[in-house]
């Protein structure tokens, strides 16, 4: 079981760090700002782009919470592996805040020295929701603090991600029950 931790982390880094060309698009804004220790706790990830690293996850959630340190965040996304009742899937890694002036843009690591960026583009008024990718657009996960979204909730994130040339075709709901 740990080397099929480790084999995953290792993956997600190396899938999160690769450079694949991408077509010219405006650069991708992230919101005005972010209260970290408001959203700290539990999101449940409502819908993403496909990747490879997240092949075979349902039921996903990812916990963020202060590190011992104060100045960093523990990072522990978890999934079911290949069904809703599989077994359960956790990397634990540690986030950085990459922008002090908004921190909307984060840099996380699962497996030091390789980064990934982590920039929230859309963010509930409440906390709610948010919606995390990167710059290039080539990832993009939809977060919630409850295991579903409303509908309508929904159809208007993703239509707000289309007009901000998201490919929405790649959206994929992840099975939470």
């Amino acid at each position: 079981m740990f080397r099929l931790i480790n084999l995953y982390i290792l993956i997600f880094f190396f899938a999160a760090c690769a450079t694949v060309p991408s077509r010219e698009e405006p650069p991708l804004q992230v919101v005005s700002t972010v209260n970290i220790k408001k959203y700290l706790g539990r999101w449940y990830e409502i819908a993403r782009y496909p990747n490879w690293f997240q092949t075979d996850c349902y039921a996903v959630t990812a916990d963020y919470e202060l590190a011992e340190d104060g100045s960093s965040i523990k990072v522990t996304n978890r999934c079911k592996d290949r069904q809703l009742n599989g077994e359960m899937r956790e990397a634990v890694g540690m986030a950085h805040i990459a922008d002090s002036n908004t921190s909307a843009k984060l840099r996380v690591t699962f497996f030091w020295p390789f980064y990934g960026n982590y920039w929230i583009v859309s963010l509930g008024d409440d906390y709610e929701y948010a919606v995390v990718s990167e710059p290039k657009r080539q990832y993009l996960w939809v977060l919630s603090r409850k295991p579903t979204m409303d509908k309508l909730k929904y159809r208007k994130i993703v239509e707000s991600l289309a007009k901000r040339n998201f490919d929405i075709g790649l959206l994929k709901v992840t099975p939470q029950f």
